[in-house]
């Protein structure tokens, strides 16, 4: 009875280093993952219909610079915090 929408937001990392440290950027509908920005790939990459003019649409837009921008705001600081704990 009604719709689920999620977003999921995920900095991978294996080292101290920061070596190949990766932001993810996960847009779900109903369980189903339509729409995705990964940071090694530089880019959206749509999964549904819909998710595809999304990706291109985001991919032309100010969306991808600020992304973009997220592994450096979000992953490296938060990563540095958690191996310090």
């Amino acid at each position: 009875d009604g719709y689920f929408e999620q977003v999921v937001r995920q900095c991978r990392f294996s080292s101290k280093d920061l070596q190949g440290i990766e932001f993810i950027d996960s847009y779900v509908f109903n369980k189903a993952e339509y729409v995705r920005f990964n940071s090694t790939v530089g880019k959206y990459v749509g999964y549904t219909e819909h998710g595809v003019k999304n990706a291109e649409a985001w991919n032309k837009g100010p969306e991808l610079a600020q992304e973009l921008g997220e592994l450096e705001r979000v992953c490296k600081g938060n990563a540095a915090i958690d191996y310090s704990a």
